[in-house]
């Protein structure tokens, strides 16, 4: 544990050290008062790439020049734009690049899943997900519950964490499963939750799901870009996430999903459209359904291409990167220095700070929660004026996240100082 919070220069050294600070170039970073902000809300919203607008104008001036000749002649043509992002998505899911696919927003995405992976027959008509799961995984939820004529009441199993702690326990989420049995449809999960942090054992509670017979699932908005993931290995069934939080690609950016291969050509229900239609006789339009074989089965249109094209620069910066092995790495590093800089503050002005994501790395990304006892809204108010972007949630928790792609070890510094100074 650090005893005084880190001086500038030390982390300075740090950063001229570490082999993928120089990423931090590839990124507009916002600006307060003529510097950089010490952003860490790329759990929220990550930060643009410079290369963003050249590959937004790439897509605009083939629009210009071929006008819908531009779906074969493009540079990058669009009949097949979510093809671009087969290999990068396979890398960071840990999957077959025939099962993930670029498509729709991440809610949308997660009924499509839903109605191929909730399937109440019988007694078997219960989901398990965590009670403080993001609002609108619940929303989607309660709505498919409500849609089979269900009772949420009675069919939505919602785990808190032992009284007096902050995260689940994977065991307890193992044992709910294990109590739901035979009654158990499908089990629904954040990968990492987004309040506290925490990164669940995916691969356990995927076990326990498959053996009382259960459809197992994960919402991973929070963890794609964050963290690595073995989607294919562990046996997931499925997974969506969204692309502008820790993948970079712009505010209401394309979603993405998983579909284990096992499901591929089975008789899943499902819902279909044209782009979920074999390319190979698609413009045919011959009337009846021929699926692709693939996740891509689950594609009802064509590609935005506008929205994908800075999706596409951004995963070309997580290649060069070397991938979620080497950001990993690195994330773990400035998390670590993170919460020695908390701990050293707390220590040094007497503050109650809490840190309710997980001590252990393995069960955690680069987001930490920190609350703030005794604290109100004009702590928030005070380290934003001195330009740190954090996120705040009522009563008292900080949620921050240094990115590994553009955080610095010099931004922790910074922000271990004002902080300080904030709670003065």
């Amino acid at each position: 544990m650090l005893s005084t919070i880190p001086t500038v220069a030390d982390a300075r050294k740090l950063d001229a050290a570490d082999p993928l600070s120089s990423f931090r170039e590839k990124f507009f970073v916002p600006q307060h008062k003529g510097k950089d902000t010490m952003y860490f809300t790329g759990n929220s919203l990550g930060l643009q790439p410079r290369s963003a607008a050249e590959a937004l104008k790439t897509e605009l001036d083939d629009w210009a020049q071929h006008g819908v000749d531009g779906h074969f002649n493009a540079r990058n043509p669009w009949m097949h734009y979510h093809e671009l992002f087969s290999e990068s998505l396979a890398s960071l899911a840990g999957a077959l690049p025939s099962e993930v696919v670029a498509m729709n927003a991440l809610t949308v995405n997660l009924h499509l899943l839903l109605v191929s992976f909730y399937k109440p027959e019988g007694i078997r008509t219960k989901i398990l997900c965590e009670a403080k799961a993001f609002p609108s995984d619940r929303y989607a939820l309660i709505s498919q519950i409500n849609f089979h004529k269900l009772n949420p009441d009675e069919n939505l199993i919602e785990l808190s964490p032992r009284e007096g702690e902050h995260c689940l326990r994977v065991e307890d989420i193992e044992q709910a499963i294990f109590d739901a049995g035979d009654t158990l449809a499908t089990v629904m999960i954040g990968g990492v939750n987004y309040y506290t942090g925490q990164l669940h054992n995916i691969q356990k509670i995927t076990s326990a799901a498959k053996q009382v017979g259960a459809m197992c699932g994960f919402d991973l908005a929070h963890g794609m870009g964050n963290v690595p993931f073995e989607l294919h290995d562990w046996g997931v069934d499925f997974a969506c996430w969204c692309s502008y939080k820790y993948m970079n690609s712009g505010p209401g950016a394309v979603s993405g999903v998983f579909v284990h291969e096992r499901h591929h050509n089975s008789e899943i229900p499902r819902f279909e459209g044209w782009w979920g239609h074999d390319k190979s006789s698609r413009f045919k339009m011959n009337p009846n359904y021929v699926s692709m074989g693939t996740v891509e089965s689950w594609q009802l249109s064509n590609a935005p291409v506008l929205n994908m094209a800075v999706h596409k620069a951004s995963l070309e910066i997580f290649q060069e990167a070397g991938g979620m092995t080497a950001l990993r790495e690195r994330s773990l590093r400035l998390t670590g220095y993170l919460e020695k800089t908390v701990q050293a503050t707390a220590s040094t002005t007497g503050a109650k700070l809490e840190i309710i994501t997980p001590k252990n790395p393995s069960e955690r990304g680069c987001q930490l929660s920190i609350v703030a006892h005794g604290q109100g809204r004009e702590l928030y108010d005070k380290l934003s004026d001195a330009g740190v972007v954090v996120d705040w949630r009522e009563p008292a928790v900080i949620r921050m996240a240094p990115v590994p792609l553009y955080n610095s070890f010099e931004d922790i510094a910074q922000f271990g100082h004002i902080l300080s100074a904030s709670l003065s």
